[in-house]
């Protein structure tokens, strides 16, 4: 158990690539929010892509090796610290028995991926190590990490020394674009509120979590309509639907919410768009007050665009082979 939690960070846990195949049973895909960054952290260190690690948004965890092992963190920016000197991000790191782990400052980006050498070793769950924490299940006994927790880790891996290529590496801003394909019920929105939706500058709010990031902009304009049977009063309200991974719902018409890994399977708000998943890292990447644009694209550039991400992960992989 070479991992000792000092202090836990904000809301830091234990994810994966994910638990596929259950959402229609309301149990979300979870797994890392940046699922690059995760990528990249286990090859770094010589593990499985979708080994366990350590999720921290915002603010760092403290951390002490108990045995000597070998680290990489990857993600935000967020300044690595060994025994208070600074170390390399994107790198594998060795740690010897008792090097205690740090970090600075936040400086870019939202989340940090820390992964250990062996993977962290918890049970698997509906075949994922993914904390899902609503349902307190999956990860270190359902939560986010506490202060005194100790992570049992895997055997192998240990290859100090690798380093992702500088073009490999993702940057962040704090001004970004994201891509939607429009649907299943943008034609709920007027063609003012449409307009707004795709021509002007939306903020990230403070609500920014695993479940879903919210933001605050103009208010969208809504036909006005006789609810159906089943729906709510709300403007934006429908009868009960299913959400797709990256859908986009504005409650009231107020407020974008763009759903995220552990977002609910359905419910009664209109879908008028969805992050393409090429771009949900980039999404899972911001912080409160990013500035966001949405673009409307086709399910043709959609798929594109998808596989111009397979292509950047198979260019990873190929480097730290």
């Amino acid at each position: 158990m070479p991992i000792e939690i000092i202090e836990p960070g904000l809301g830091s846990t234990i994810q994966d690539l994910g638990r596929p195949g259950y959402y229609r049973y309301g149990i979300p895909p979870g797994g890392a929010v940046d699922l690059y960054s995760a990528r990249a952290a286990n090859l770094l260190v010589g593990n499985d892509e979708g080994a366990a690690l350590i999720e921290s948004p915002y603010l760092g965890p403290k951390l002490r090796a108990t045995e000597d092992t070998v680290i990489a963190v990857t993600g935000a920016q967020m300044e690595l610290q060994v025994n208070g000197a600074g170390a390399p991000s994107w790198e594998a790191v060795p740690l010897s028995a008792g090097d205690v782990v740090s970090f600075g400052f936040l400086t870019a980006g939202a989340r940090i991926y820390i992964a250990v050498a062996g993977g962290i070793d918890v049970p698997e769950v509906l075949g994922s190590r993914s904390t899902y924490a609503i349902g307190s299940f999956g990860g270190f006994e359902g939560r986010a990490l506490l202060a005194g927790d100790v992570l049992p880790t895997g055997s192998g891996g240990a290859r100090p020394g690798r380093s992702v290529p500088e073009d490999l590496r993702p940057s962040f801003s704090r001004s970004i674009e994201v891509r939607v394909v429009m649907g299943l019920y943008d034609y709920r929105l007027s063609e003012a509120g449409l307009r707004a939706f795709l021509d002007e500058e939306w903020t990230l709010s403070p609500v920014a979590d695993r479940m879903g990031f919210r933001y605050s902009g103009p208010t969208l304009e809504w036909i006005e309509r006789e609810q159906p049977f089943g729906a709510g009063s709300d403007p934006s309200n429908i009868v009960d639907a299913g959400y797709p991974v990256g859908s986009i719902q504005v409650p009231g018409g107020l407020e974008p919410i763009i759903l995220h890994r552990d977002a609910v399977s359905g419910g009664g708000y209109a879908m008028v768009a969805t992050v393409i998943s090429a771009d949900m890292d980039l999404v899972g990447q911001s912080s409160p007050g990013a500035r966001t644009r949405f673009r409307a694209v086709s399910l043709d550039d959609a798929l594109a665009a998808r596989r111009e991400r397979d292509d950047l992960v198979d260019a990873l992989r190929a480097a730290l082979s």
